[in-house]
């Protein structure tokens, strides 16, 4: 068992952020066996200057059994933006989906959340085991549900994607987290190997694809370039975000 890092960054962020960086890493060590991440040189504290603000970046990685790499980015732009970033990518031997929450909040309010197990198989559809138990929850109804981006199509029908107006949406999206995660670690810890290495090599293309996608993500990549340059962000994301190769 890797020691909890308590993170100074996330005292300082907003409360949803803060209560879901503590219930990942709950859950994280509830449920896995979790081993310590060799992290690129240079990628897992990070400062720069975005617009004369100071922009920080605090990268949390681990590996188990079955994961390849668990990695919890926390990040904030002076006293305006606060971000959290989580993907739980599974080891090519174990037919799982990729878990996977992001969380932009601002002194306004999160402007957006969004929580998913995001399919990888060619078909586009989850593990039984996974849509027999997703399809059985409470609908959640929020004022304010956002569209996905173009290449949204890699996430599930379970998608949530949504912009809380209050305390009480912010407690319901944390509430749905929870049951995403908790519901992965438990298939994953009870889930047999993948012997096939046609099996291994669809997961390890379908793992590729939803990269390739997230890597499309242009606001992310805008902030970062503003902030750090071209080349350190294209490693960045490339090798610290989805490097799925």
């Amino acid at each position: 068992m890797v020691a909890t890092i308590r993170s100074s960054l996330r005292e300082r962020q907003h409360l949803l952020i803060r209560q879901l960086a503590n219930c990942i890493q709950r859950n994280w060590e509830k449920y896995l066996n979790l081993s310590p991440y060799n992290i690129p040189e240079g990628l897992g504290y990070v400062e720069g200057n975005l617009e004369g603000e100071k922009l920080i970046i605090e990268n949390h990685c681990y590996q188990t059994t079955q994961f390849r790499k668990l990695h919890l980015e926390l990040a904030q732009v002076g006293d305006r933006l606060d971000i959290l970033h989580c993907v739980m990518f599974p080891r090519s031997n174990y037919d799982l989906p990729i878990f996977g929450v992001d969380l932009v909040g601002s002194k306004a309010g999160i402007g957006a959340a969004i929580v998913d197990l995001s399919p990888v198989q060619s078909n586009h559809n989850l593990p039984p085991a996974y849509e027999r138990v997703l399809a059985n929850l409470p609908q959640i109804e929020f004022a304010q549900p956002r569209e996905l981006p173009e290449w949204g199509h890699i996430f599930s029908e379970f998608c949530l994607f949504v912009r809380p107006i209050n305390r009480a949406e912010e407690i319901l999206f944390l509430d749905r987290v929870e049951k995403f995660l908790t519901l992965h670690c438990q298939i994953a810890i009870a889930k047999s190997l993948v012997s096939s290495k046609f099996k291994q090599a669809q997961i390890r293309a379908g793992q590729r694809y939803y990269c390739s996608q997230q890597l499309r993500n242009d606001k992310t990549r805008r902030v970062l370039e503003k902030s750090l340059g071209r080349t350190w962000t294209d490693r960045y994301m490339s090798q610290m975000l989805f490097d799925c190769h």
